[in-house]
């Protein structure tokens, strides 16, 4: 493993920490000015501050994770495409949940610092 992957892991690795922690200045500090993201819920686009207010929010929250089977692809050294596996257990609309996901993020190298810029998420087909 390079190094430049371990760092892309490590941010990742970080980026859900602070979404249990609901720790915004360390989820803002790794989103670029205006980032994008693909969910169930949606497409949106939104910058910082847009996200600090959406991890307040008390009826959605992640309360634990597992991260897995890790892949970091460098088209350029200054861009990073990172996909895995999760699993993880949060709050919506104030029910616990868990579920089977798997996830995409790209990251930009932004004077010297990684910054995601795109996030997808697809839930799992359901194991029979």
């Amino acid at each position: 493993m390079t190094d430049a992957t371990r760092d892309i892991e490590q941010l990742e690795q970080a980026f859900w920490k602070s979404l249990v922690e609901r720790d915004a200045d360390t989820a803002t500090g790794l989103l670029a000015p205006q980032a994008l993201m693909v969910s169930s819920h949606g497409a949106m686009q939104f910058d910082p501050p847009q996200y600090a207010k959406m991890l307040q929010d008390p009826k959605h929250g992640l309360l634990k994770f597992t991260l897995g089977d890790m892949q970091v692809l460098f088209p350029t050294e200054d861009i990073a495409i990172a996909t895995y596996s999760a699993n993880q257990t949060m709050t919506m609309d104030g029910k616990e949940m868990t579920q089977d996901v798997f996830d995409s993020s790209t990251w930009v190298r932004m004077g010297g610092t990684w910054k995601c810029v795109a996030h997808t998420e697809s839930e799992a087909a359901k194991k029979q």
